[in-house]
C-alpha cells in the first residue's frame, strides 16, 4: 500500500512538475514503479478529470482556456511525447514542415516526423501524427531551421519553388537562421543548396 502511495505521490508530483500543456505516457514514469501501478496511477487521474487520454497510451495535463475550455496539445509536443524519455530527435517533414516556415496556411491531417528512435504512429482526433525511424545522414540537421527547409522544399518540389517562396524565407529567416544554412549546406540536395545560397547572399549583401 505505501509503495503504491508512493508512485502515485511521484507520478503526480512529476505531471504538476511539467505543467499544463505537457504531453506524457507511461514511459515517462516507468523509473517510478511497475507498469501495473503506473496503469492504475494514470487511470485514476483520468477518471478524476485530472489528466486526459489523448489515444492509447498518450495523455495530457491539458491547458484550461477561461471561455475555451480544455485546450488541444501543440502537435510538436504529441510528436516529442511519443520519443518517451529517449534522447531521440525528431525533424517535421512535408506539408507540416511548410506549413511551419509559413510557406503553406494548411495544416495537414496527418503529420510525419522524421527520428532516430522507434517508428510509430498515433491518431488523435482527427490529426495522425507519425515517427519514421530513418537514416543518421537524414537526421544531421534535426532540430535545425536549415533541416526544417529541406524538408519544406523536398515537399514543395523544385519546380514550384518560386522568387515568391525565397522572399517569404528571405523576410522570415533571421541572420543566424541563414547562416546556419551556409554550415548545413552539404547536407541539403544541389538544388536546395543553391537557395540555401541565395538565402545567405541577399542577407550578406543587404
Amino acid at each position: 500500500m505505501n509503495t503504491v502511495k508512493t508512485t502515485d505521490n511521484q507520478i503526480i508530483s512529476r505531471i504538476n512538475g511539467h505543467g499544463r500543456g505537457w504531453v506524457f505516457t507511461p514511459d515517462h514514469f516507468k523509473d517510478l514503479g511497475s507498469r501495473n501501478a503506473i496503469a492504475s496511477a494514470l487511470k485514476r487521474y483520468k477518471q478524476a478529470g485530472m489528466i486526459r487520454q489523448l489515444a492509447r497510451g498518450l495523455y495530457d495535463y491539458p491547458k484550461v482556456d477561461p471561455q475555451l475550455g480544455l485546450l488541444h496539445p501543440s502537435i510538436d509536443n504529441i510528436a516529442k511525447a511519443l520519443t518517451g524519455r529517449d534522447a531521440t530527435r525528431i525533424q517535421p517533414t512535408g506539408a507540416y514542415a511548410a506549413n511551419l516556415l509559413r510557406l503553406s496556411t494548411q495544416v495537414p491531417m496527418k503529420v510525419v516526423y522524421l527520428t532516430d528512435g522507434l517508428s510509430r504512429t498515433v491518431k488523435v482526433g482527427n490529426m495522425e501524427i507519425t515517427l519514421k525511424r530513418t537514416t543518421p545522414r537524414n537526421m544531421a540537421t534535426a532540430g535545425k531551421t536549415s533541416g526544417l527547409l529541406i524538408q519544406a522544399l523536398r515537399h514543395l518540389g523544385q519546380r514550384h519553388v518560386d522568387d515568391q517562396i525565397i522572399a517569404i524565407l528571405d523576410r522570415s529567416l533571421d541572420a543566424n537562421a541563414k547562416a546556419q544554412l551556409m554550415k548545413d549546406i552539404r547536407h541539403a540536395p544541389a538544388w536546395i543548396a543553391d537557395i540555401f545560397r541565395k538565402l545567405a547572399g541577399k542577407e550578406a549583401s543587404a
